[in-house]
Protein backbone atom coordinates (compact mmCIF):
# COMPACT_ATOMS: atom_id res chain seq x y z
CA UNK A 1 0.00 0.00 0.00
CA UNK A 2 2.77 2.37 0.87
CA UNK A 3 4.25 1.65 -2.59
CA UNK A 4 1.59 2.74 -4.19
CA UNK A 5 1.08 5.83 -2.65
CA UNK A 6 4.80 6.35 -3.11
CA UNK A 7 3.81 6.22 -6.76
CA UNK A 8 0.84 7.72 -7.23
CA UNK A 9 2.91 10.77 -6.02
CA UNK A 10 5.44 10.45 -7.94
CA UNK A 11 3.54 10.42 -10.93
CA UNK A 12 1.67 13.68 -9.80
CA UNK A 13 -1.47 11.59 -8.85
CA UNK A 14 -2.90 13.57 -5.18
CA UNK A 15 -0.13 15.15 -3.45
CA UNK A 16 -1.86 15.15 -0.28
CA UNK A 17 -4.71 13.57 1.58
CA UNK A 18 -7.95 14.48 1.38
CA UNK A 19 -7.97 14.79 4.58
CA UNK A 20 -5.88 15.34 7.67
CA UNK A 21 -6.05 13.94 10.99
CA UNK A 22 -9.01 15.00 13.25
CA UNK A 23 -7.86 16.31 16.63
CA UNK A 24 -5.48 18.23 18.23
CA UNK A 25 -2.67 16.05 17.66
CA UNK A 26 0.65 18.19 18.17
CA UNK A 27 1.76 19.98 15.05
CA UNK A 28 4.46 22.53 14.23
CA UNK A 29 4.97 25.35 11.10
CA UNK A 30 7.33 21.98 10.04
CA UNK A 31 4.18 19.91 9.47
CA UNK A 32 3.29 21.61 6.54
CA UNK A 33 4.93 21.36 3.34
CA UNK A 34 3.87 23.23 0.10
CA UNK A 35 2.96 20.69 -2.62
CA UNK A 36 5.18 21.07 -5.51
CA UNK A 37 2.17 21.74 -8.67
CA UNK A 38 1.87 18.59 -10.65
CA UNK A 39 3.49 17.98 -13.97
CA UNK A 40 1.48 19.49 -17.37
CA UNK A 41 2.32 16.07 -18.84
CA UNK A 42 3.12 13.26 -17.41
CA UNK A 43 3.65 10.13 -19.95
CA UNK A 44 4.67 7.87 -17.39
CA UNK A 45 1.16 7.86 -15.63
CA UNK A 46 -0.19 5.64 -18.10
CA UNK A 47 2.85 2.48 -16.96
CA UNK A 48 0.89 2.84 -13.94
CA UNK A 49 -1.73 0.60 -12.81
CA UNK A 50 -2.87 3.68 -9.97
CA UNK A 51 -3.30 5.57 -12.94
CA UNK A 52 -6.15 3.41 -14.17
CA UNK A 53 -7.23 2.29 -11.18
CA UNK A 54 -8.59 6.04 -10.45
CA UNK A 55 -10.20 6.01 -13.66
CA UNK A 56 -12.27 3.23 -12.82
CA UNK A 57 -13.31 4.43 -9.22
CA UNK A 58 -14.26 7.96 -10.89
CA UNK A 59 -16.30 5.67 -13.97
CA UNK A 60 -18.06 4.08 -10.89
CA UNK A 61 -18.58 6.70 -8.70
CA UNK A 62 -20.50 8.97 -11.51
CA UNK A 63 -22.51 5.76 -12.78
CA UNK A 64 -23.83 5.27 -9.49
CA UNK A 65 -24.74 8.76 -9.23
CA UNK A 66 -26.45 9.59 -11.88
CA UNK A 67 -28.29 5.90 -11.10
CA UNK A 68 -29.50 7.35 -7.70
CA UNK A 69 -30.06 10.36 -8.42
CA UNK A 70 -32.21 10.44 -11.67
CA UNK A 71 -34.29 7.62 -9.96
CA UNK A 72 -34.81 10.38 -7.25
CA UNK A 73 -35.88 12.78 -10.31
CA UNK A 74 -37.89 10.44 -11.73
CA UNK A 75 -39.76 9.19 -8.81
CA UNK A 76 -40.24 12.97 -8.26
CA UNK A 77 -41.78 13.88 -11.68
CA UNK A 78 -44.03 10.66 -11.60
CA UNK A 79 -45.69 11.66 -8.10
CA UNK A 80 -48.98 13.50 -8.60
CA UNK A 81 -48.07 16.10 -6.29
CA UNK A 82 -44.62 17.01 -4.38
CA UNK A 83 -46.15 16.55 -0.95
CA UNK A 84 -46.42 12.98 -2.05
CA UNK A 85 -42.66 12.20 -2.97
CA UNK A 86 -39.62 13.63 -1.47
CA UNK A 87 -40.20 17.07 -3.13
CA UNK A 88 -37.24 19.43 -4.22
CA UNK A 89 -35.14 19.11 -0.82
CA UNK A 90 -35.35 15.32 -1.42
CA UNK A 91 -33.88 15.96 -4.59
CA UNK A 92 -31.32 17.95 -3.22
CA UNK A 93 -30.66 15.76 -0.53
CA UNK A 94 -30.34 12.71 -3.02
CA UNK A 95 -27.55 14.78 -5.14
CA UNK A 96 -26.09 16.19 -1.91
CA UNK A 97 -25.73 12.75 0.22
CA UNK A 98 -24.44 10.57 -2.60
CA UNK A 99 -21.77 13.38 -3.84
CA UNK A 100 -20.99 12.75 0.28
CA UNK A 101 -20.43 8.84 0.03
CA UNK A 102 -19.06 8.83 -3.05
CA UNK A 103 -16.46 11.23 -2.14
CA UNK A 104 -16.07 9.94 1.10
CA UNK A 105 -15.38 6.18 -1.17
CA UNK A 106 -13.48 7.61 -3.99
CA UNK A 107 -11.09 10.29 -2.26
CA UNK A 108 -8.31 7.91 -1.22
CA UNK A 109 -8.33 6.49 -4.79
CA UNK A 110 -8.76 8.87 -7.32
CA UNK A 111 -9.27 11.95 -5.00
CA UNK A 112 -13.45 11.72 -5.73
CA UNK A 113 -13.76 14.11 -8.30
CA UNK A 114 -17.13 12.86 -9.56
CA UNK A 115 -17.26 16.05 -11.93
CA UNK A 116 -15.97 17.56 -14.49
CA UNK A 117 -15.63 20.85 -13.54
CA UNK A 118 -13.85 19.64 -10.45
CA UNK A 119 -11.41 18.13 -12.02
CA UNK A 120 -10.91 21.13 -14.76
CA UNK A 121 -10.62 23.38 -11.31
CA UNK A 122 -8.13 21.18 -10.02
CA UNK A 123 -6.47 21.05 -12.77
CA UNK A 124 -5.64 24.40 -13.06
CA UNK A 125 -4.49 24.74 -9.74
CA UNK A 126 -2.11 22.30 -11.03
CA UNK A 127 -3.04 19.87 -8.32
CA UNK A 128 -3.05 17.07 -10.82
CA UNK A 129 -1.53 16.63 -14.98
CA UNK A 130 -3.35 16.72 -17.84
CA UNK A 131 -3.13 13.16 -18.91
CA UNK A 132 -5.11 12.00 -15.65
CA UNK A 133 -7.42 15.05 -16.04
CA UNK A 134 -8.71 14.17 -19.31
CA UNK A 135 -9.07 10.84 -18.79
CA UNK A 136 -11.39 11.66 -15.56
CA UNK A 137 -13.03 13.96 -17.49
CA UNK A 138 -13.62 10.84 -20.09
CA UNK A 139 -14.28 8.33 -17.06
CA UNK A 140 -16.71 10.29 -15.76
CA UNK A 141 -18.46 11.29 -19.07
CA UNK A 142 -18.59 7.10 -19.82
CA UNK A 143 -19.88 6.34 -16.28
CA UNK A 144 -22.93 9.16 -16.29
CA UNK A 145 -24.00 7.95 -19.44
CA UNK A 146 -24.24 4.18 -18.36
CA UNK A 147 -25.79 5.52 -15.22
CA UNK A 148 -28.62 7.47 -17.20
CA UNK A 149 -29.04 4.46 -19.65
CA UNK A 150 -29.71 1.80 -16.70
CA UNK A 151 -32.20 3.80 -15.35
CA UNK A 152 -33.55 4.25 -18.61
CA UNK A 153 -33.91 0.70 -18.99
CA UNK A 154 -35.89 0.24 -15.81
CA UNK A 155 -38.37 3.15 -16.58
CA UNK A 156 -38.72 2.36 -20.28
CA UNK A 157 -41.89 3.75 -21.11
CA UNK A 158 -42.06 7.11 -18.40
CA UNK A 159 -38.54 7.40 -18.92
CA UNK A 160 -39.03 9.74 -22.26
CA UNK A 161 -42.20 11.39 -20.34
CA UNK A 162 -40.95 12.42 -17.12
CA UNK A 163 -37.79 13.80 -18.91
CA UNK A 164 -34.86 11.56 -18.07
CA UNK A 165 -33.28 13.81 -15.55
CA UNK A 166 -32.40 15.97 -18.40
CA UNK A 167 -31.30 19.56 -17.58
CA UNK A 168 -32.77 22.72 -19.40
CA UNK A 169 -33.02 26.11 -18.72
CA UNK A 170 -36.95 26.17 -16.94
CA UNK A 171 -39.57 28.57 -18.53
CA UNK A 172 -39.76 32.35 -17.13
CA UNK A 173 -35.79 31.78 -17.30
CA UNK A 174 -33.71 33.19 -20.00
CA UNK A 175 -30.50 31.30 -21.28
CA UNK A 176 -28.23 34.33 -19.69
CA UNK A 177 -30.03 33.28 -16.10
CA UNK A 178 -29.36 29.75 -16.56
CA UNK A 179 -25.40 30.64 -17.23
CA UNK A 180 -25.29 32.59 -14.44
CA UNK A 181 -26.92 29.99 -12.10
CA UNK A 182 -24.30 27.37 -13.22
CA UNK A 183 -21.60 29.56 -12.94
CA UNK A 184 -21.98 30.29 -9.19
CA UNK A 185 -23.35 27.21 -8.08
CA UNK A 186 -20.03 25.86 -9.79
CA UNK A 187 -18.48 28.52 -8.28
CA UNK A 188 -19.71 27.06 -4.89
CA UNK A 189 -18.78 23.86 -5.04
CA UNK A 190 -15.09 24.13 -6.05
CA UNK A 191 -14.28 26.25 -3.84
CA UNK A 192 -15.68 24.08 -1.15
CA UNK A 193 -13.52 21.46 -2.73
CA UNK A 194 -10.58 23.28 -2.70
CA UNK A 195 -11.25 24.66 0.98
CA UNK A 196 -12.11 21.23 2.45
CA UNK A 197 -8.90 19.71 1.15
CA UNK A 198 -6.25 22.42 1.46
CA UNK A 199 -3.05 20.96 3.09
CA UNK A 200 -2.22 24.52 4.46
CA UNK A 201 -5.65 25.24 6.04
CA UNK A 202 -5.90 21.36 7.54
CA UNK A 203 -2.34 22.05 9.19
CA UNK A 204 -3.15 25.66 10.53
CA UNK A 205 -6.20 24.69 11.49
CA UNK A 206 -5.97 21.27 13.18
CA UNK A 207 -7.98 22.51 16.02
CA UNK A 208 -10.87 22.55 13.85
CA UNK A 209 -11.97 18.59 13.00
CA UNK A 210 -13.63 18.44 9.06
CA UNK A 211 -14.39 15.19 6.86
CA UNK A 212 -13.63 16.30 3.41
CA UNK A 213 -16.76 14.67 1.95
CA UNK A 214 -19.47 16.81 4.25
CA UNK A 215 -18.72 20.23 3.47
CA UNK A 216 -18.69 19.10 -0.31
CA UNK A 217 -21.92 17.04 -0.42
CA UNK A 218 -23.81 19.98 1.64
CA UNK A 219 -22.67 22.49 -0.85
CA UNK A 220 -23.98 20.32 -3.46
CA UNK A 221 -27.23 20.20 -1.44
CA UNK A 222 -27.62 24.25 -0.84
CA UNK A 223 -26.66 24.91 -4.59
CA UNK A 224 -29.70 22.19 -6.18
CA UNK A 225 -32.07 23.76 -3.61
CA UNK A 226 -31.14 27.21 -4.98
CA UNK A 227 -31.03 26.34 -8.60
CA UNK A 228 -33.04 23.69 -8.95
CA UNK A 229 -36.02 25.98 -10.28
CA UNK A 230 -33.58 27.49 -12.75
CA UNK A 231 -31.69 25.04 -14.47
CA UNK A 232 -32.48 21.57 -12.92
CA UNK A 233 -28.96 21.83 -11.24
CA UNK A 234 -26.03 21.04 -13.38
CA UNK A 235 -22.67 22.43 -11.96
CA UNK A 236 -21.60 18.97 -13.56
CA UNK A 237 -21.31 18.24 -17.04
CA UNK A 238 -20.64 14.44 -16.99
CA UNK A 239 -24.35 14.71 -14.88
CA UNK A 240 -26.06 17.29 -17.63
CA UNK A 241 -24.38 14.94 -20.63
CA UNK A 242 -25.23 11.54 -19.85
CA UNK A 243 -28.68 12.27 -19.19
CA UNK A 244 -28.76 14.93 -22.82
CA UNK A 245 -27.94 11.41 -24.38
CA UNK A 246 -29.96 9.23 -22.86
CA UNK A 247 -33.19 10.99 -23.38
CA UNK A 248 -32.20 12.72 -26.17
CA UNK A 249 -34.41 15.56 -27.23
CA UNK A 250 -34.06 18.96 -29.24
CA UNK A 251 -35.10 20.93 -25.79
CA UNK A 252 -32.52 19.09 -23.76
CA UNK A 253 -29.67 19.92 -26.32
CA UNK A 254 -30.80 23.05 -27.28
CA UNK A 255 -29.71 24.48 -23.54
CA UNK A 256 -27.14 22.46 -22.73
CA UNK A 257 -24.11 24.19 -23.71
CA UNK A 258 -24.92 26.23 -20.76
CA UNK A 259 -24.10 23.08 -18.70
CA UNK A 260 -20.42 22.86 -20.14
CA UNK A 261 -19.87 26.57 -20.54
CA UNK A 262 -21.17 27.95 -16.68
CA UNK A 263 -20.04 24.94 -14.72
CA UNK A 264 -16.44 25.17 -16.61
CA UNK A 265 -15.99 29.02 -15.81
CA UNK A 266 -17.13 28.79 -12.37
CA UNK A 267 -14.71 25.94 -11.75
CA UNK A 268 -11.87 28.67 -13.39
CA UNK A 269 -12.95 31.27 -11.15
CA UNK A 270 -12.91 29.34 -7.92
CA UNK A 271 -9.00 27.89 -9.00
CA UNK A 272 -8.24 31.48 -9.47
CA UNK A 273 -9.70 32.79 -6.50
CA UNK A 274 -7.49 30.13 -4.23
CA UNK A 275 -4.57 30.11 -5.53
CA UNK A 276 -4.50 34.43 -5.79
CA UNK A 277 -6.47 34.83 -2.09
CA UNK A 278 -6.40 31.62 -0.08
CA UNK A 279 -2.88 30.20 -1.10
CA UNK A 280 -1.02 33.27 -1.04
CA UNK A 281 -1.93 33.63 2.88
CA UNK A 282 1.42 32.81 4.78
CA UNK A 283 1.14 29.97 7.14
CA UNK A 284 0.44 30.89 10.63
CA UNK A 285 -0.43 28.42 13.27
CA UNK A 286 -3.25 28.64 15.04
Amino acid sequence: MAENKEEDVKLGANKFRETQPLGTAAQTDKDYKEPPPAPLFEPGELSSWSFYRAGIAEFMATFLFLYITILTVMGLKRSDSLCSSVGIQGVAWAFGGMIFALVYCTAGISGGHINPAVTFGLFLARKLSLTRAIFYIVMQCLGAICGAGVVKGFMVGPYQRLGGGANEVQPGYTKGDGLGAEIIGTFVLVYTVFSATDAKRNARDSHVPILAPLPIGFAVFLVHLATIPITGTGINPARSLGAAIIYNTDAAWDDHWIFWVGPFIGAALAAVYHQIIIRAMPFHKS
